[in-house]
């Protein structure tokens, strides 16, 4: 079979665009309906997508009167999902910075065991102040503290779903014993970080471990991605600065000695949809149209770092702003959003329109047809492996998506018409981790 696109559907409350909440369609209190939630995955299912996904932070999202605000813990809303879908994947964020290693591995564990394979860990490190305010710290901790931290917590994480053989449950009943001890044991882990004695009180998974997802495009986050991550979630808005991100990230996976096909990239991409072109760009200026300027100015200044009153709507960024290595969190949008504006010479009003549907991500606005085309120049020129479709309303952009844009790049033979698989891995294409047992046999062999 040829080489097929993997799509990962990114849900958030009414849609990514900022102004989505404010359509007449839009129900404004959808951030907490777990019906909404589970109709949204049965339609991704529907489609075919490999996962959902959801981001998360353990700080308020956003100023709450810019756009709905507050969200659902995600490894507990995955479990309710879990329960309406049968294949499609379920992928949560959660921070390395914020939380322990032990209760974050049973958490996703436990999600894998609910869905019967199906759970992914976004890893985040977590930037701004704000949240290590929530954690009894004064500020946040230094970008590369936070890298340092993130790879000896999934290095916890690993060992603690290895604490138990896969063959660690024998069930006899006529024995009267439940399990092998021999095959259960603790990690005592000692490290910079962590000490955690172990073992995970939970069996192995049906997965092995949880889909490991990275979503930071700095040099750090590039770092954590080669060495550990299955599937990179980034945000590019040029062919050539993700074809450049793409080999880059790949030749850096392989120096590692691991197989670049195991790291899927997926760029994010605002699909506004329309039958005709005209229809898609109206619905663009509508949205674009609700966008109230001064909450998104007030974002966009905490972004740059620089007080609201030093970005008049109708002039261009200021000169002078900090460089990437001043900056302790979100170095990569950071960068991304500067480069967007000084590229293609915006106001800070344009910008602002610009960054309205997807923070940083591609906004493409056609026909399906178009979505499509544009779908495919991308994964065809070594950009992506796939695209996590980030719909700028919801519910209503992905059932466009999906019943319109789906069955294009099926008949284009770059998209499965089923699953051929049960699990997330199934899906990604990628192997089930050998158990403890195994890898000690590796490392002694």
């Amino acid at each position: 079979m040829s080489r097929q696109l993997h799509l990962n559907a990114f849900l958030m409350s009414t849609g990514h665009h900022e102004a989505s909440w404010r359509l007449p369609e839009s129900n404004p209190v959808a951030n907490t309906d777990v019906g909404h939630y589970q109709e949204l995955a049965r339609t991704a299912e529907r489609g075919k997508f490999d996962s959902i996904f959801f981001a998360d932070s353990p700080v308020l999202f956003s100023d709450v009167g810019r756009r709905p605000a507050g969200s659902l813990e995600p490894t507990v809303l995955l479990t309710a999902i879990a329960a309406a879908t049968s294949r499609i994947g379920l992928i949560a964020t959660a921070s390395t910075t914020y939380n322990d290693p032990y209760n974050l591995a049973r958490r996703f564990a436990s999600v894998d065991h609910v869905s019967a394979g199906r759970a992914g860990w976004n890893v985040v490190t977590t930037a701004g102040p704000d949240a290590a305010k929530n954690f009894n710290l004064a500020d946040q901790p230094a970008h590369a503290d936070r890298y340092d931290r993130a790879a000896e917590f999934l290095e916890v994480a690993f060992k603690l779903w290895d604490s138990w053989e896969d063959d660690a449950t024998l069930a006899d009943k006529e024995s009267g014993v439940w399990g092998d001890n021999a095959k259960v044991a603790p990690i005592d882990h000692v490290g910079r970080h962590f000490q955690v004695r172990g073992p995970l009180n939970l069996p192995r998974s049906p997965q092995g471990h949880p889909l490991i997802v990275q979503a930071g495009s700095s040099e750090d986050g590039k770092g954590l991605a080669a060495r550990y991550a299955e599937a990179v979630f980034t945000a590019q808005q040029t062919l050539e600065d993700a074809q450049a991100f793409y080999a880059d990230l790949k030749a850096r996976t392989a120096a590692l000695g691991r197989d670049p096909d195991g790291l899927k990239i997926l760029p994010g991409i605002v699909p506004v949809i329309g039958s005709t072109e005209t229809e898609a760009l109206a619905l663009e200026r509508a949205l674009d149209d609700l966008i109230k300027p001064e909450y998104a100015r007030q974002q966009l200044a905490r972004t740059l770092r620089v007080a609201p009153e030093d970005l008049p709507l109708d002039q261009p960024l200021p000169a002078g702003l900090p460089d990437e290595d001043e900056i302790e969190g979100a170095k990569s949008r950071y960068t991304l959003i500067v480069t967007l504006a000084r590229r293609e010479n915006l106001t800070v009003r344009q910008l602002i329109g610009r960054l309205g549907g997807g923070r940083g991500h591609r906004t493409f606005t056609g026909t399906p047809d178009q979505v499509a085309d544009a779908i495919q120049s991308w994964f065809e020129a070594g950009a992506a492996d796939g695209f996590n479709i980030m719909p700028p309303v919801l519910p209503s952009g992905l059932v466009t998506f999906t019943d319109e844009v789906v069955p294009i790049l099926q008949r284009r033979g770059l998209f499965r018409e089923d699953y051929t698989g049960t699990t997330l891995r199934d899906h990604y294409g990628l192997p089930r981790p050998a158990g403890r047992t195994a890898s000690l046999q590796e490392a002694t062999a």
